[in-house]
């Protein structure tokens, strides 16, 4: 436990240290926000994927299909990874020759300066729940290292400054840079604890029959229109609702060149997808080892079942590489998760409001939202109790049905106006957010009839008559 302890505490100083050394990079806003444009593949992909690759990735998803299966994680890693694939395919080279600083600035380059501020509060609002879940995840990894002298509130609030050391100081370099080695750390470290626990269960083939027969792999859900309904909606919700979000523009925007914002975005997703099954696959593991332990945890608190199956099963060396490869993935999924919002409401709501003298001041003023940020996704984990797989997943419904359709119209549908994108967002919020309250478990899942109507409001606000005229940006 000791030295667990004491190789956390380490590793934790040198990434800091690293994020704070590439914070010289950083002389003006652009650099902060997307590195100056200047990222090449190698490292463009490894934060692509170190940004999807978190604690709900490691602890969520993998507790989720102990419970539910494949069919239970189809949002992610299935929609997850697509959403990275559809991004690098049809959207990253468009956006990257805008030149632009945040998302919010494509709305308001295409249909004006209100749906930039609606879009932008709505995109902000996505990554309370998000970035949560990984400073929630913080406060688990440290209580559970410390054997509980360590509280998971106490946790929470020393993984959170930490992190925010670096990314307040370095912004997009410094995550580019910490990233690029937590990648390394994450393969590495992954793989050797899965040949690791493949050697305690017979093979990795023992585990995957295993599973097979108790029904695990079955994607599908049953043949009837309410299932059908809601497994289509948690699986567009992730791979629609996460495409209209910052972090994954800013690394469409940090790539050196258009050909690498798209190639790095549909490797970064192919990678995630591959690598996302050794968690699984480990956390099933423990149903063969320690059945007991599994059945304990998996009704009360299923998370916990991956970090109870290290600390109590495998040699202190796998422990350290399996905790390694988890606060890398965190780290860099915090990391990313505090940067973008505060960002993008910087750039498209406070600048607005005070434009800045100097770029000086906006660089401050985009560091001091990181803070306040920051302060408040803690607060927000701290007094959460939902898993952390349902944190991430309802983070992305809010930009699914107000964000996405404006986005989508605006790049390939010339008559998308700025009339349509008001009412798509004003007919998809609020039948959302009607459904939700009224009809939370009816036949259709409430994001799913917000994305309709969403549709619905662009295609119609853009073909009546319009009430203002507003020069267009040709989609090219």
């Amino acid at each position: 436990m000791n030295a667990l302890l004491w190789f956390v505490i380490l590793y934790w100083v040198i990434s800091v240290g690293i994020g704070l050394y590439a914070a010289r990079y950083v002389k003006n806003s652009r650099d902060y926000a997307v590195a100056g444009r200047s990222l090449p593949m190698s490292v463009v992909t490894a934060t692509v994927f170190a940004t999807w690759f978190g604690s709900e990735a490691v602890l969520g998803i993998s507790s989720t299909f102990l419970k539910e299966g494949l069919s239970g994680i189809v949002a992610d890693p299935f929609g997850a990874s697509l959403c990275l694939v559809l991004v690098g395919l049809f959207f990253a080279k468009k956006l990257y020759r805008m030149n632009l600083l945040t998302i919010g600035d494509y709305y308001k380059k295409r249909y004006g300066r209100t749906v930039e501020m609606l879009v932008t509060l709505c995109i902000v609002i996505s990554y309370l729940g998000w970035v949560a879940a990984q400073i929630k995840a913080l406060g688990l990894v440290f209580n559970v290292v410390s054997g509980g002298y360590i509280s998971m509130p106490a946790g929470m609030m020393i993984g959170a400054a930490s992190v925010l050391v670096y990314t307040l100081m370095g912004g997009m370099w410094a995550i580019a840079v910490t990233d690029f080695l937590q990648m390394i750390i994450i393969v590495i470290g992954m793989l050797y604890i899965g040949w690791e626990v493949s050697g305690m269960v017979g093979g990795a083939g023992v585990v995957i029959d295993h599973a097979r027969k108790a029904g695990k792999f079955a994607l599908w859900p049953a043949p009837t229109p309410k299932e059908i309904f809601w497994f289509f909606g948690a699986w567009v919700t992730m791979m629609l609702g996460s495409i209209p979000q910052q972090d994954v523009f800013q690394r469409v925007m940090s790539s050196k060149t258009e050909k690498i914002a798209a190639r790095a975005a549909v490797l970064g997703g192919v990678i995630y997808f591959c690598f996302v099954f050794i968690p699984i696959f480990l956390a099933y593991s423990a149903t063969l080892i320690d059945p007991a332990m599994v059945a304990g945890l998996i009704d009360t608190d299923p998370q916990m079942i991956l970090p109870t199956l290290i600390m109590t099963k495998v040699p202190v060396f796998a422990q350290v590489m399996f905790f390694g490869a988890l606060l890398s993935a965190i780290k860099s999924c915090a990391s990313a998760t505090l940067l973008a919002p505060s960002v993008t409401f910087t750039e498209n709501i406070l600048k607005e409001i005070r434009p800045w003298k100097t770029d000086k001041e906006f660089l401050f003023a985009m560091r001091v939202v990181v803070l306040l940020f920051t302060l408040i996704v803690t607060a927000l984990a701290l007094h959460s109790h939902s898993s952390i797989y349902q944190m991430v997943e309802n983070a992305y419904k809010i930009t699914l049905v107000a964000a996405f359709v404006p986005l989508v119209c605006g790049l390939y549908w010339k008559r998308a106006s700025r009339q349509g994108a008001l009412l798509s967002m004003g007919l998809g919020l609020s039948s959302w957010i009607f459904c939700e309250i009224l009809v939370p478990d009816g036949i259709w899942p409430p994001q799913l009839v917000g994305l309709a109507c969403s549709l619905g409001g662009m295609i119609v606000g853009s073909l009546l008559p319009q009430w203002r005229t507003l020069p267009s940006v040709a989609a090219e």
